[in-house]
């Protein structure tokens, strides 16, 4: 029989059709949910008291670049030209494959920590079969929910070499990784392509025909500078190339019609708000996504510029956007908006089933129902910082922080309890990962 728990007496954020119960318990049975009610009685459960705490959906981050955590801070003054320049023409030539296992592990366990219970790690700096596996590893010793998007790495070209923009995506490699790793419950592997925004022509066919052949999602970068090749999405439409499988970063060099007719075709975007806004891309596309019916998913982005908590990226997309919206319409009346423009619970949807949906699996994750996955935080709100809770899902956005993660399961196991990651030797990590950034940086005569 499947180990059950039982999480009693939360307020409990289902964000889906049950909505939100003042007083619940939550049952699970191995790695799923079994049943969420205001009482619940079970016989033969581990029994968790959560009295005074708020239970929500394990959170989303769909798009990070876990790789860099041992280089937290490095980056953090610098604009996206000087990152490209000296992060990956520089810093990334320097990683060995156990430098990305180290920094993929820890960076991970962070977001674990943090109440992420998935995350896209977008990898992109691998030049070998090794350098994958490594960072797999990483992945998969967390005990995270990952999706695995293969990239590839982009140096300076040296003289005589094929530089990376001409490179087609390595099919062989994805499919190796694809067999290695077929049924693995907790890991999906996907591609992190070039796009027509950083490829030619040619590269962005073939990338593109790869992961529809494969069934893979492809998630690109779109913004940062002119592209490569203008006419690219055109011409990938006219191959019937796009759809829901297309997942756009960023996106801010898009025009109004493109998004339109993108968001038409079911294609899905991801933002890095807190990133976009320091490096110089420019204001995320949240306010955009709305006119059309549509919501971003949220990422860190970089743990070499700012923090990884999903919280705080949720809150300043938020923040970003409803400045946006009240400035727009100051100008235009003349006068303080009668009411806000978006709401905590569709801040925390970006955060949860709008990364769900990025990632094709909204019918295991990013909500709390029977039958999907048992992946949950528990947020301590009897803590200084969130007294009186009025409203959970406010007082997770706007109150919330590292400080109030409690617990955090993933597939109905524990990976953090009582504000501590389980089984995990955090001293050995933290001096392997702090080893890792001084000899990167060091190397390059950054330290």
């Amino acid at each position: 029989m499947a180990q059950q728990t039982l999480i009693r007496g939360a307020t409990v954020v289902t964000m889906d059709r049950q909505g939100d119960l003042p007083v619940a318990d939550v049952l699970v049975r191995g790695g799923t949910i079994e049943a969420i009610a205001p009482s619940l009685k079970v016989d033969d459960a581990e029994v968790v008291d959560a009295s005074g705490c708020i239970v929500i959906p394990g959170l989303v981050n769909a798009h990070m670049h876990t790789w860099q955590t041992a280089l937290r801070g490095v980056a953090s003054n610098w604009t996206l030209l000087e990152y490209f320049q000296k992060m990956h023409a520089g810093l990334a030539t320097v990683f060995t494959p156990q430098d990305l296992h180290i920094a993929t592990r820890m960076g991970a366990l962070n977001q674990l920590n943090c109440g992420t219970t998935t995350l896209a790690d977008w990898c992109h700096n691998n030049p070998t079969p090794e350098h994958n596996d490594a960072a797999i590893a990483g992945l998969r010793s967390s005990g995270i929910r990952a999706a695995f998007f293969h990239g590839t790495p982009k140096p300076d070209p040296k003289p005589g070499q094929t530089p990376f923009w001409e490179v087609p995506h390595p099919r062989q490699e994805i499919e190796r990784l694809l067999k290695k790793h077929q049924g693995d419950p907790l890991l999906a592997i996907h591609a992190a392509v070039l796009g027509p925004h950083y490829s030619t022509l040619a590269v962005a066919m073939h990338d593109f025909r790869m992961a529809r052949e494969l069934g893979l999602i492809a998630s690109l970068h779109q913004g940062g500078g002119p592209a490569r090749t203008p006419e690219g999405w055109e011409r990938l439409e006219d191959e019937g190339l796009l759809g829901p499988n297309i997942n756009i970063v960023h996106g801010h060099a898009l025009s109004d019609a493109q998004l339109e007719r993108f968001c038409e075709l079911g294609m899905s975007f991801s933002a890095a708000a807190e990133n976009e806004m320091s490096q110089g891309h420019g204001h995320p596309l949240t306010g955009r996504l709305r006119k059309f019916g549509r919501a971003p998913s949220l990422g860190v982005d970089l743990e070499s510029v700012l923090g990884g908590d999903m919280i705080s990226q949720a809150r300043i997309a938020l923040g970003i956007q409803r400045s946006l919206d009240n400035v727009a319409y100051r100008e235009e009346f003349m006068t303080i908006p009668p009411t806000s423009t978006i709401t905590t619970r569709e801040a925390l949807a970006w955060v949860t089933m709008e990364g769900a949906r990025m990632l094709q699996q909204q019918d295991r994750i990013g909500s709390l129902a029977v039958g999907k996955q048992a992946d949950l935080v528990v947020i301590r709100a009897s803590d200084l910082n969130m007294q009186p809770v009025h409203d959970p899902v406010s007082s997770v956005v706007f109150q919330a922080s590292l400080a109030n993660i409690d617990s955090v399961m993933v597939a109905g196991r524990w990976k953090k309890r009582h504000g501590q990651l389980l089984g995990v030797d955090l001293r050995a990590g933290l001096e392997e990962l702090r080893a890792s950034g001084r000899k990167i940086v060091s190397a390059l005569g950054l330290s």
